[in-house]
């Protein structure tokens, strides 16, 4: 049996993940915030709970674990914020200077009382989640160096380590993935002279490669100014740092897609939602959303002309080619693609949510009424709608997604509009459908889930230090 200490524990992702491994127990977990540690407590029952900061606990308050996972405070690491990378300025080494702000430096000190925990409690493995831009930690004329040293330090105090870069919705080694994109940096440490994580076992999805068929994919890293093959950071994604490959060089490595799973899934497509054209008034959606909407309708509900009559050799063709030859038979129908619509920022785009949606057709006409795809659209920044097919973007602190509900259209007025509910966020973070949010506000709620751990990605990595510790090892979910 391996007893795990949670300290940043929040809502409870890392703990729900990390139960999940077989012999692996929850002893002591720690937040600042009631309503996460309320939250914890209600679906944790047998653990030990503290409300506390814990920049102000001494370590030996707690009981001593074999694990410790850690994810102190990241949003002020992130340059999401839309601020620079930087850890700020003080001056005469006590105050901060004009415009910098003192709470943003205190929050990404709470990385420091990571090494301060294991100073005292020696644990065997450590797991630290943080985003991805904590690795630039450090002023902007060094940037990492303050990260840098927190290595150091912890390497100082008998650990080794390796940074895994995932994204929530590649966790898949032991169990299903997370419905949503979701980049984080995890530090994993272990004690120097015990055995190393396999970490080629457990961080690899796998993804089927048009020459090889079905292999265990390999990060290809991009060779930029921020990162490189022998410095790997940063996001997955064409636009980002890394893609997966083929291991093999026959195929030069070709490209691959692991499985995910879509963010259709976890839509509750039974909830009511508004007509956009009968949203007038303050119920109207702002022009940046419309303009989102529109945008997703047109990337994603292009029609396709669809033969329906039974001659071999035919195939539907999009309504910009040149239609097929008109026959004296009504035999084309139309058939227009779902599609989601993202209401977040940063460089994401649209992507149809299922490939494709069922045809629809109407007689007495030579092509029959279009269907409009199921879209998630972002709400804020220059995100863009994209299909329910694709995972979920990843989940904030605030309500930034609504969905679009396909149908029977003319016209995206036509089209039903609505926000996502915080249950929703919740299966698209992959916690349990009978996890409890101990919060009375939808703010509240959504606020405990964007900052939560995705459990796939904790019990991915838990399962991987746990087979490290024990030696014995655990089996890979079935089709990894």
């Amino acid at each position: 049996m391996l007893t795990l200490t949670d300290l940043f524990c929040g809502a409870g992702g890392s703990s729900t993940g990390a139960i999940t491994v077989p012999g692996v127990t929850v002893r002591m977990a720690a937040n600042h915030a009631r309503h996460a540690i309320d939250t914890h407590q209600a679906n944790h029952p047998d653990t030990d709970h503290d409300c506390a900061d814990l920049s102000q606990v001494e370590p030996r308050r707690y009981p001593a674990t074999d694990i410790l996972w850690a994810s102190p405070e990241c949003t002020n690491h992130s340059i999401a914020k839309g601020r620079r990378r930087g850890h700020g300025e003080h001056t005469d080494g006590l105050f901060a200077t004009s415009g910098v702000d003192e709470a943003a430096i205190r929050s990404r000190a709470t990385m420091h009382d990571v090494p301060r925990f294991a100073e005292v409690h020696r644990y065997r493995a450590i797991v630290v989640e943080n985003v991805v831009d904590a690795y630039w930690w450090g002023p902007e004329e060094a940037p990492g160096a303050v990260f840098d040293a927190w290595l150091r330090t912890l390497h100082a105090w008998g650990y080794e380590h390796r940074i895994v870069w995932m994204n929530s919705m590649h966790a898949a080694a032991y169990g299903p993935p997370a419905p949503q994109s979701r980049d984080r940096m995890y530090v994993v440490l272990w004690r120097k002279g015990e055995r190393m994580p396999n970490f080629d076992k457990w961080t690899r999805p796998q993804a089927d490669c048009p020459q090889h068929g079905r292999i265990r994919a390999i990060q290809g890293w991009k060779q930029t100014k921020m990162c490189s093959p022998t410095r790997p950071w940063g996001r997955y994604g064409t636009r980002a740092q890394y893609l997966w490959r083929c291991p093999r060089v026959e195929c030069r490595n070709q490209v691959v897609e692991p499985a995910v799973r879509p963010a259709a899934e976890v839509i509750d497509w039974t909830l009511p939602a508004p007509l956009i054209g009968e949203r007038v008034g303050t119920d109207a959606l702002a022009a940046d959303t419309m303009r989102r909407i529109r945008a997703g309708f047109t990337a994603f509900a292009q029609p396709l002309a669809v033969p329906v009559e039974g001659r071999d050799g035919k195939k539907a063709a999009p309504v910009t080619a040149p239609l097929r030859t008109v026959t004296t038979r009504n035999e084309t129908g139309l058939a227009l693609p779902p599609y989601v619509v993202e209401l977040r920022g940063g460089g994401s785009s649209h992507r149809a949510i299922t490939r494709p949606l069922a045809t629809v057709t109407a007689g007495g006409n030579h092509h029959g009424i279009v269907t409009a795809p199921d879209l998630v659209v972002p709400y804020y920044g220059n995100g863009t709608a994209r299909p329910a097919a694709r995972p979920l973007p990843t989940v904030t602190t605030v309500e930034r997604h609504g969905a679009l509900y396909g149908g029977a259209v003319a016209s995206v007025d036509e089209c039903r509009f609505r926000m996502l509910e915080p249950h929703e966020y919740a299966a698209a973070m992959a916690f349990p459908d009978t996890y409890r949010l101990i919060a009375t506000s939808k703010r509240t709620k959504v606020l405990m889930l964007g900052n939560a751990v995705t459990p796939p990605a904790a019990r991915d990595l838990i399962a991987m230090v746990t087979e490290a510790i024990t030696g014995e090892e655990l089996p890979l979910a079935l089709g990894q």
